[in-house]
This record gives structure tokens, sequence and C-alpha cells, in this order.
């Protein structure tokens, strides 16, 4: 696994790199006391962090006043205020100066409109920052993620590679949905640490080499149907080893392991390994702390694993293999059944399904990452929506993500076939074309997608003669890349 590296530094403005937090209050605290409402304490989280409009309309709310009157009063007041003095906060222009020093890009992204944006951009010095996003410049500002996503564009990075320095939780918000990593310096608000993200009092203590530590590590998870251990193609063994080290993954959660691939996997890698029963396993790069589920399970279930990846950074990976009879696709194409008895068929993969995530519910742990990786046999209702498929769907409403449509959501564009590289026809020698389908996944439950696709090696030879294949099995397989950020 290895960090990303720093792409850019994205600051906010106002709280952050200068203190115009407290002039914004105090903007707002005078308007709404010549209305009748004095401001307090509980009212922080509609005024800090928020752009005018909203704060003009919660208080038209409260006080009657037409928004549009409000907003024109709140900008005036606020221009006046930043006018007559800015104050950059502790540390600021050191670390812009720092920052500039080691070439780092520099963008602002703020919640206030462009007139005050660049009467503080002067009084900083406009050329430090490479791009500025405010309020006027995305159709939606924070807490929504389109700022940050718009300076991350302008700047040509990716947000899995940048630090969002923020003072606010509407901030936060913002850019962690945008994917960035957080460095929060509280001015008026609390804000708490979590994962991705690292709470510090002043800008005085971030030095370029700590923001450099900050992006999250990237991780690279396949999931493998191994096809009865490999044993139908020659020498499968090396060729199994020959795939895990060209694609660069770090862990593989394997199904149809034929009882001894994982250990001999790993042994030849110098990896760790879980085996479980005759069929499931897991090979990682990474020591395995804990192992979870069933170890005797049968041919179909599920198991899992605790990975220490970093310091700080932990993560759970689940292999399931859910049975392949009746199969949904064979029931659409060849005995064409309606959705309704599609769905209704689903029951012995539902309840397989149902029993992997109430295992997995048993063993999670709130800031611990998880993947559940495998052979699902059957579609998802993300691709084949004219079924509302409940595998997949069950997953989904246990808070599960489908790694590969979040990077492809398009599933006409990218259907990421994995059945079956070998099978572009029926085998029961009627010559029917094979239903194509995406039956194998990586969901994920509190990481970001960078990447995700399938993968095989070569052009497999079709069915039967598959001895000399390049590529050792029956699926292809599925490796998504992840950030994985440290715990707050």
């Amino acid at each position: 696994m290895t960090q990303l590296p720093l792409q850019a530094v994205l600051f906010d403005m106002d709280g952050t790199l200068v203190d115009t937090e407290r002039l914004w209050w105090e903007a707002v605290e005078r308007v709404a006391a010549e209305r009748g409402r004095p401001l307090g304490e509980t009212d922080r989280p509609e005024v800090l962090g928020r752009p005018v409009e909203h704060t003009a309309d919660w208080l038209a709310g409260l006080t009657g006043a037409p928004a549009g009157e409000l907003a024109t009063t709140l900008h005036r007041e606020f221009a006046d205020r930043v006018r007559g003095g800015i104050v950059p906060r502790p540390g600021a222009l050191a670390l812009l100066d720092a920052l500039a020093r080691e070439r780092i890009p520099i963008a602002l992204v703020t919640a206030s409109p462009r007139a005050v944006a660049d009467t503080v951009l002067e009084a900083l010095g406009a050329g430090r920052f490479a791009v500025s996003v405010t309020a006027d410049d995305t159709a939606h500002t924070k807490p929504a993620p389109e700022p940050y996503l718009a300076a991350c564009r302008a700047l040509g990075v990716d947000p899995a590679g940048c630090v969002a320095v923020e003072d606010t939780p509407t901030g936060v918000t913002s850019a962690e949905a945008a994917g960035c990593a957080v460095l929060a310096v509280p001015s008026l608000v609390t804000i708490g640490a979590a994962p991705g993200r690292t709470v510090l009092g002043s800008l005085e203590e971030v030095t370029p080499e700590l923001l450099r530590s900050l992006p999250p590590h990237r991780l690279r998870v396949m999931s493998w149907n191994l096809w009865l251990g490999g044993s139908k193609v020659d020498d499968h063994r090396a060729k199994q080893l020959k795939t895990v080290l060209e694609t660069g993954v770090d862990v593989v959660a394997l199904q149809e392991t034929g009882g001894t691939a994982a250990e001999e996997l790993a042994e030849a890698l110098g990896w760790h390994h879980h085996r479980a029963g005759e069929n499931l396993g897991v090979i990682s790069r990474y020591p395995i702390t804990a192992r979870f589920g069933d170890p005797e399970v049968g041919f179909y279930g599920a198991a899992g694993v605790r990975l220490r990846i970093g310091p700080g950074r932990e993560i759970d990976v689940w292999t399931a293999h859910l049975h392949y009879t009746p199969y949904g696709p064979y029931e659409a194409a060849f005995d064409g059944l309606g959705a309704a008895d599609l769905i209704a068929h689903e029951g012995v993969r539902l309840a397989q399904m149902r029993d992997t995530l109430r295992r997995i519910g048993e063993s999670a742990e709130e800031d611990v990452p998880l993947v559940l990786a495998g052979d699902f046999n059957c579609p998802s209702h993300l691709d084949r929506t004219e079924v509302d498929w409940p595998v997949t769907r069950a997953a989904e409403e246990a808070g599960l993500r489908d790694s590969f449509r979040e990077a492809h959501p398009d599933p006409a564009a990218a259907p990421g076939h994995t059945w079956s590289p070998i099978h572009p026809v029926h085998e029961d020698g009627s010559g029917r074309p094979e239903p194509q389908d995406r039956i194998d996944y990586v969901l994920h439950r509190g990481l970001v997608v960078l990447d995700s696709r399938t993968h095989v090696s070569g052009t497999p030879r079709p069915w039967p003669d598959v001895f000399g294949n390049d590529w050792p099995s029956d699926h292809a397989a599925v490796i998504t890349t992840f950030a994985v950020h440290r715990r707050g």
C-alpha cells in the first residue's frame, strides 16, 4: 500500500486564513439585533461557514423581514468590516510561504461572494493562489462538495490527493464529500476528529511535512473465483501468482480455492493468509490481526479478516461465495421468467447474503472500513434495472456500496461482465449465446473508490479448450483501488 502524493492544499478563507469569521458573526449579530432577534450560541451553525443567502433565508424565517433585503444588508455590513481591516490567522502567511517555496499548489475555496474574496485575496496576495472558488462560481456552495470539486478540476488534481484546511463543520462536510483529506483548525465551533480528518489548534502547528502525511494510502483489493482452485488449466498456480504480481494488488478475496490455494499462494508470495473451509480464503501482503466467520464454512458462505495496513489504519475484508442455482440470467434468457419469478427464486442466495451481513455486523467496528468481495452468482439491481435483484439490494440497504458502479455509473457504457470469459455460448451444445453478466463484486463501506475494473489475462480460448489458457479461471476478476484514511 502506497501513500498518495500531496497534489494541492485547498484553503477555506473566513476563519481559516483570515479572522473574518468573527467579523461575519458580528455583522449577522447586528442585523439580527436591529430586527429584534438577539443571537446566541445555538445560532452559530446557521451563521458560521454558511453563504449569505442561507443566513438571510434563516433570518427571514425568524424575523419576517424579506430575505433579499436581509442579504443586501448582510453583504454591506460584512464588506464594511472586511474593508476596515483584515487580520490573517496566526501562522497563515508563514504556511502559505512555506508551501510556495516547495511549489505545492494552493487554492482558495470560500462560501463568501467574489467581491469579498477578492478583497481578502488582495490583502493576502492574490499571487499566492493558483485558483480561487467563491459562492458565485458554483451552483451550490458549502456544505455541498461542488466548491472543492471545482477547485480540483481547475488545478487538474485528484481530490483524494488534496488536503482541505477548514475551520467549520460546514466546510469540513463540503471537503470530505468531495473526497479530500481534511485538516480542521476550528475557530469558533468545535470540530471532532474522524477518519481522514486531523484537528489542530492553530495553523502555527502546520508544516508542509505534516500536510504531506495526510492524504490517504492506496489499497488495491481483488475478488477472484479461482475455478476449483484453477485445476482446469495447466500450471495454474504459477499463472495465479503471475496475475497477483502483475496487477499489483494488496489483498485478494478468493473463492473456489480447491482447499489449498490460499496458503500456497501466500507462501509463494511471502504474504499472510486465512483459509476457511475448502472453498474460501483471503491472502494479504498486510498482517491479519483477527479472523471472522466459521472457519469450517461449507462450499457456500463467507469468511473475513481484519488487516493492519499501517499505523492507525485497519480494514476488514470479507470473501463470499453464494449458491449458483437457480441462476437468474439463465431463467430470464432461456426460460423467459419475469421479474417477480426471478426475484422469488433468489431466496437461497438472499438468505446467504443476510447471514453474511449478520456475521459482518457482529464483528464490525464503527471506525474500521469494510470490504465485502465475492462471487454472488447473481446480477445487480444497479445493472439490470428491470429486476430489483434482492441480493445486491440487501447489501446496499446494509450500507455497502458497489465500487465498480461508483467508478462506472453507466452500465451500458461499462457493463463490467465477469461471467464468463470462456463461455461465449451455453455449454449444453445448443449454440445459444451465454448470458454475460456482472456477478462478482467488491463492495465497501467507509472507503473512497479511486478506480475499479475487471481483469482477464490474455485472450482465453473458449470452453472446453481451456487447458492451455493464460487465464486460469472461468470468471473475470474484479480489482478496486481504494483510498484508505488513517483514523482521526
